[in-house]
């Protein structure tokens, strides 16, 4: 029997460290992963040979600060992911593997407030399409990312709020996709995984501290703390567009009074100009419109601007972040919505948090949650089914 302190026993834990800062990271040359994980160089390549000839990772010669160096990223056969997003009007899937590649992606217009039933239908539908489609089978699944807009009841798996989504009431969605397809899901709202696919992928890489805030049907933000969601403990952190920015003002569909919401989101925002822009008019047109010089629009987005900001200088002072990245419709406006932003920050934050601070665009668009949630499965999913192939594991204990 393999005591916790053996030889064989830490080798497995070994193992499994760098496996996981492989997987959280997508690619690290050797160099790298010796020191995120603060084993020595030599047994960083030992452990490297012995995982790629167990064919869980994958050694490319490549160069690092004008070196030559090896990076490695764990085995394009060694499983898919997919990311599935439900917008309030969209739905969004991605499959990707475990060396941070995405394989495909298809959208679909749906209104998923109307029905939870026919979403999760076209959902199954969508997956199966495109996993077909790179000619693999479910059984490469690992994991499924889902994103829901809406906080999580951490303790239930239910959605948080019925305001949000009334006809997914007592609905958990982890559970029910599970149920379809048969494979593990990870589930989070759309902010936190926006913040994840930012991180990963987007504006939010080099940082280990940031804000995402998504300005669409709602306002919420994703915290990334220490490179690591921050969620609270029933899940709701984040929720910003519920800090009260005037007592008498409009009342939120949370039932207070003058959140920030009722100034930002587009419910609110669009009657302002669908009078003299008529009743179609969209939040993605606003922007266009903006950017061609249209005064209203301009006006609009920038009291859009200055309010987020208010609300972004309570993060600040509160959690003093060193990146805010900007999602949703609105980021289109760039520095239209941007620069009222920091003044606001400017005018209400910490002075020293306010100088910390860049704020920014999100570079992924409307493909931030979706890949997300490819990152919530690479972030979650375990490391010993990636080992099974490493012909010296078969008698090793797990380590956890």
């Amino acid at each position: 029997m393999q005591t916790p302190g053996s030889q064989s026993s830490l080798h497995r834990a070994n193992l499994e460290r760098v496996v996981r800062a492989v997987r959280l990271a997508g690619s690290l040359t050797q160099a790298e992963i010796a020191r995120s994980t603060g084993l020595s160089a030599a047994t960083v390549s030992n452990i490297v040979r012995e995982l790629k000839d167990g064919g869980t990772v994958e050694v490319t010669d490549t160069s690092a600060g004008g070196r030559r160096a090896r990076s490695v990223s764990l085995s394009g056969d060694a499983g898919i992911v997919i990311g599935v997003d439900f917008g309030h009007t969209h739905l969004r899937v991605a499959v990707g593997n475990l060396a941070h590649q995405v394989l495909a992606e298809e959208s679909a217009p749906l209104d998923v407030d109307a029905s939870w039933t026919d979403g999760f239908d076209r959902a199954e539908t969508l997956v199966g399409e495109l996993i077909a489609g790179i000619g693999v089978g479910l059984e490469k699944v690992i994991g499924v990312g889902l994103g829901v807009p809406g906080p999580i009841d951490v303790e239930s798996g239910t959605l948080g709020s019925t305001a949000i989504l009334p006809g997914w009431a007592g609905i958990n969605p982890r559970q029910e996709l599970s149920r379809r397809l048969g494979v593990p899901v990870y589930v989070d709202n759309d902010a936190n995984l926006g913040a994840l696919g930012e991180l990963v992928w987007g504006s939010g890489r080099g940082v280990k501290d940031l804000a995402y805030i998504k300005v669409a049907s709602g306002v919420g933000a994703g915290l990334v703390i220490n490179g690591q969601i921050y969620r609270g403990p029933g899940g709701t952190a984040g929720e910003i567009g519920h800090i009260t920015l005037d007592e008498s003002g409009p009342v939120c569909r949370c039932g207070n009074r003058g959140c920030l919401e009722t100034f930002a989101a587009a419910r609110y925002v669009l009657p302002l100009l669908q009078g003299t822009h008529g009743p179609e008019l969209t939040m993605e047109r606003v922007v266009e419109l903006a950017r061609e010089g249209d005064p209203g629009c301009r006006r609009v987005i920038a009291d859009v601007g200055r309010h987020v900001g208010s609300g972004v200088a309570n993060l600040c002072n509160v959690l003093n972040p060193s990146r805010v990245v900007l999602g949703g419709s609105l980021a289109e406006a760039g520095e239209l919505i941007l620069a009222p932003i920091r003044e606001s920050v400017g005018r209400y934050a910490i002075p020293s948090a306010a100088r910390q601070l860049s704020v920014l665009t999100g570079s992924l668009g409307g493909r931030a949650e979706v890949l997300g949630a490819l990152a919530l499965v690479l972030s979650e999913m375990g490391d010993s089914t990636l080992l099974a192939g490493s012909p010296s594991l078969k008698l090793l204990p797990s380590v956890r």
